[in-house]
């Protein structure tokens, strides 16, 4: 698929040197990634998992936590001895003070790999992130390179349609000529005028499609909605693809398949977690406190301070929680059995995409050879049409119905172009080769 892949990003970026009023393909998509919000957030999204991923948040690394605390009191003393031992005491406003500050550590050395298990599962929650990045990113390629083909129908559509209002114009005059010279009906002139006015009636129509198209358009790329533009009016399609190199290419490549089996890796990683909550935690643990008390009272300690340091290690194991454990397990476990039937799920999903989308897009292609040479035979028919018309051998009826085959004819050709162009895009981004 690499040649094809290559050839459709030559096709989608044509040369930088045209017009500067002209929007390329390459230049709409530049400006749609990086403005359209969507990308943005899935971006942030993304910058979010990879600081989750740290040994840090994983329990690698101690935690330590530091305290500290000041009290302060003011009491009075009333108090009397037996037998005149010492005079009585008597306090008031008494100003005492205590605090103690410290830092506490704790690190854990084992706990049934869980530490590991974690760091991989957020490994994969980074890559997780990146492929729904990606898969948005291809998602706004394909809906930009749609609609952009789809202004280009459209104008061909705006084109096709004032080529037949000229020929009705050019009938409505001859027709006017003749029954103001008294050699035409004045049925052959009206029905003329109403069919002029039919095609200039199609022909609005169809220019407001256009511009609603554009709008549409703008709004993708995030600009002015009304910000005018113009854009080559071709559709070029790529050498035909082939549908088992792009089923082959979609079941390694495909992001939207390719998240489903990380997510199937982050569920397995998320059962061995908490199986490893089973096994016993050993942590290494240390502290030190500092004391002091300042005693304002006349009796006992006046001033005074203490420090401790303490360290040693601490094993903790689950014994018994009322089946909890063995709950989650469980469910983790069907979690992981349901992320591989959604691999499955999607495997088949996207297959049949491809199949479906082939056959449109080979009908499509059988289409375009058979309009082709429909609207050359149109064409003819149109020019001779309107010379018998003039010399009075064809009636007006006979060259209304000309005239309508040959729009029918180049219509059903634009869009079935177009058909095979948007079929073309969704079987590339089915086989995930827009990137």
């Amino acid at each position: 698929m690499k040649h094809i892949r290559l050839y459709f990003i030559a096709l989608l970026c044509p040369a930088l040197a045209q017009a500067q009023q002209t929007l390329t393909l390459e230049e709409a998509i530049q400006q749609g990634i990086t403005k359209q919000y969507s990308i943005q957030i899935s971006r942030q999204r993304e910058r979010i998992a990879a600081n989750e991923n740290s040994l840090g948040n994983a329990g690698f690394l101690p935690t330590i936590t530091g305290s500290a605390n000041k009290n302060y009191t003011i009491s009075g003393l009333n108090q009397s001895f037996f037998g005149g031992l010492r005079p009585p005491l008597v306090q008031s406003g008494v100003n005492s003070n205590s605090g103690n500050a410290g830092v506490a550590m704790a690190w854990t050395l084992y706990d049934g790999k869980g530490m590991f298990i974690l760091r991989d599962r957020f490994k994969e929650l980074q890559n997780l992130g990146a492929k729904q990045t990606e898969s948005n990113i291809e998602n706004l390629i394909a809906l930009i390179s749609s609609t952009y083909y789809d202004i280009i129908r459209q104008s061909l559509r705006v084109n096709n349609f004032k080529k037949g209002l000229e020929i009705s114009n050019d009938r409505l005059k001859l027709a006017k000529d003749r029954y103001e010279v008294g050699q035409g009906s004045k049925v052959d002139y009206y029905s003329a005028q109403v069919d002029y006015n039919e095609d200039k009636a199609l022909l609005i129509a169809q220019e407001q499609a256009f511009t609603n198209t554009k709008i549409g358009f703008n709004t993708l790329l995030i600009k002015e909605y009304k910000a005018d533009f113009s854009i080559n009016n071709t559709i070029d399609l790529l050498p035909k693809l082939t549908l088992s190199e792009l089923k082959m290419s979609a079941l390694s490549q495909n992001p939207a398949l390719i998240g489903a089996i990380l997510s199937k890796k982050i569920s397995d990683l998320e059962t061995k977690n908490i199986q490893s909550q089973q096994k016993p935690q050993i942590d290494l643990v240390a502290g030190y406190n500092l004391n002091s008390v300042a005693n304002g009272a006349g009796f006992g300690v006046e001033k005074g301070s203490s420090d401790v340091f303490n360290y040693g290690l601490r094993a903790t194991i689950n014994i018994f929680d009322g089946y909890n454990q063995k709950r989650r397990i469980q469910n983790a476990k069907i979690n992981a059995e349901i992320a591989s039937m959604q691999i499955e799920d999607l495997k088949n999903a996207l297959l049949s995409a491809l199949e479906r989308t082939y056959v449109t897009y080979e009908n499509s292609l059988n289409l375009i050879q058979l309009e082709t040479e429909n609207y050359a035979i149109a064409k003819q028919n149109i020019d001779i049409a309107f010379d018998r018309f003039k010399v009075g051998i064809a009636t007006s009826y006979e060259l209304r119905e000309v005239q309508r085959n040959a729009v029918a004819a180049e219509t059903r050709l634009i869009e079935a172009k177009f058909a095979a162009k948007s079929a073309e895009i969704e079987l590339i981004r089915l086989s995930g080769n827009l990137l």
